[in-house]
Formats: C-alpha cells, sequence, structure tokens
C-alpha cells in the first residue's frame, strides 16, 4: 500500500513538472480512482500541493473532464466515504477528507456555472448535500499544527459561494443559504480565527452583488443575526455573538466601498452594535 502510494506521489510531482499533461499512453482514469483514494490524506503535500492542484487544473483550467466524467465524479464526491466521511466526528484527521472534497466540489459547480451540465433534479440534489454538509460538519478547526489546513467552514463557503451564483439558484434556494449561514454562525463550538469570516462574508456580499433576491430580505437575516443577543449568557451565545459581529464587519468593509444602500449600510451598523458589548452606546 505505501509503494503505492509513493509511486502515485511521484506521478503526481512528475505531472505537474510537466504542466499537467499526460503521457502517451497515460489517461486521467488512471490518476482520478487514487486522488479520490487520498484527497484526504494527512499529509499536506499530497493532499493540499499535489492531489488539489491537479484537480484545478484539469477542471478549470484545461477543461479535460467531459460532462459524463464530471457527472460522475461528482456523485462519487457527495458520497459517504468523501464529503459525508465520519460526518460529525471532531478532532481527527477525517476532516481532511471531507474539506479537501468540498474544494473539488467547488470546481464541478463552477464548471457547471459557467457551462451547465446537470439537470434540475441533479442539481436540486446538490444543493441539497451542500447544504447538509454545511449543517452537520462538526469539526471547525481551521489550521493544524499536525496536518495544515482542515478550514471546513471556509471550504464549505466556497461551494456556498459557487452554489448561489447557478442559474438554478431561485430566491428559495438563496434563503435556504442565507439560513445555513447563520446556522454556521451560531455552531456553538468554534469561533473563527482563520480568516472563515472573510470567506462567509463573501456568500452575503454575492447574492447582494447580483441582486438574487430583494435588499429587503437581506437587510431581514442581517438583523436577524442579532437574535444571539437575547439568549441566556452561555459560551454558546458568546460564539453566535462573536461570529456573527466578525462577519458582518467583513461584509461592512466590502460593501461600504460599493454599496450606497443607506438600509443596508444602516442595518450592518446597527446590528454590529447590538452584538459587541463593547460599543460605545453600552458604556
Amino acid at each position: 500500500m505505501n509503494d503505492i502510494r509513493a509511486k502515485f506521489m511521484l506521478d503526481l510531482q512528475r505531472i505537474e513538472k510537466e504542466q499537467y499533461q499526460l503521457r502517451e499512453g497515460e489517461q486521467l482514469q488512471d490518476f482520478i480512482p487514487l486522488m479520490l483514494k487520498y484527497i484526504g490524506d494527512p499529509d499536506p503535500e499530497l493532499r493540499d500541493n499535489l492531489i488539489y492542484p491537479t484537480f484545478y487544473t484539469w477542471i478549470h483550467e484545461k477543461n479535460k473532464l467531459s460532462e459524463a466524467e464530471l457527472r460522475s465524479l461528482l456523485a462519487v464526491l457527495l458520497n459517504e466515504e468523501h464529503l459525508f466521511y465520519a460526518i460529525g466526528s471532531q478532532n481527527d484527521q477525517s476532516v481532511f477528507t471531507r474539506t479537501f472534497t468540498a474544494l473539488a466540489i467547488v470546481l464541478i459547480v463552477r464548471r457547471h456555472r459557467q457551462q451547465p451540465f446537470l439537470d434540475l433534479t441533479e442539481f436540486q440534489h446538490l444543493k441539497d448535500e451542500i447544504l447538509r454538509y454545511y449543517k452537520e460538519e462538526k469539526d471547525l478547526r481551521g489550521y493544524l499544527e499536525d496536518g495544515g489546513w482542515a478550514h471546513s467552514a471556509a471550504h464549505g463557503a466556497d461551494m456556498l459561494v459557487e452554489l448561489v451564483q447557478c442559474s438554478e439558484s431561485d430566491a428559495a434556494v438563496q434563503v435556504e443559504v442565507l439560513a445555513a449561514i447563520q446556522s454556521m454562525l451560531y455552531n456553538g463550538i468554534h469561533i473563527f480565527n482563520e480568516e472563515e469570516d472573510e470567506r462567509i462574508a463573501t456568500i452575503v456580499d454575492v447574492i447582494i452583488e447580483k441582486e438574487f433576491i430583494p435588499l429587503q430580505d437581506v437587510v431581514h437575516w442581517i438583523n436577524g443575526l442579532a437574535q444571539c443577543v437575547d439568549l441566556p449568557r452561555s459560551r454558546q451565545q458568546v460564539i453566535a455573538r462573536v461570529n456573527s459581529k466578525n462577519v458582518l464587519r467583513c461584509l461592512y468593509f466590502r460593501r461600504d466601498q460599493v454599496s450606497r444602500s443607506e438600509v443596508l449600510l444602516t442595518a450592518m451598523i446597527s446590528t454590529e452594535q447590538k452584538l459587541n458589548k463593547f460599543a460605545e452606546s453600552k458604556k
């Protein structure tokens, strides 16, 4: 087994050096099954520096996979051995399989967004599974000294950024996504400290920028982030308050540069003040 893994690493290093071109007689399917097998390898050199860039180049840059191959690959990525592998577990290495699967899914959703190939039923399944993942993931650690980036909240946010831009993402989907974001901010486990707040804010920023739903619906969602202030004081309440406050700050400094919507800016400022127990008005 170790011999297979060692040879696979050498193959990917060689493919990288040769600008991701395969040699005569080689096919993508010679490598993709092993890429899927080791997608969550604890060694970031294999997982982060070799497998993910190969997926990125073949799917996003070089369009090496046909629509049928992308559909087949997506079905594997969404299964219980990949995106939902040991879902709900915490503080073990299974998180790497889930979160680097998420990054591969990002690439396929982006391809679909640019050149649609999923039918509506397939898209609805994709949407449901991405939202299920964001609700069920409980290992929310960012960078790990032993293994490197896990970053589940950030990688999940990247999936949602692509999802909300798909033509099939109607107003109902946008509202579902906003609800999933609030659930992540209210996760009760982890205060984000590895710029997950920026990645999460990007989802909301895109929804606003593209005008996918009425601005008043976004304002209503922003105001709703302050609900945690009325909860009993607890560690869970602190987590919800700080995460929500930080995402709003990220969003504010983006929108303040491009948005002249006073109702939006006012909502962000007033909600941030409610969430911020150190705000001047509370002294």
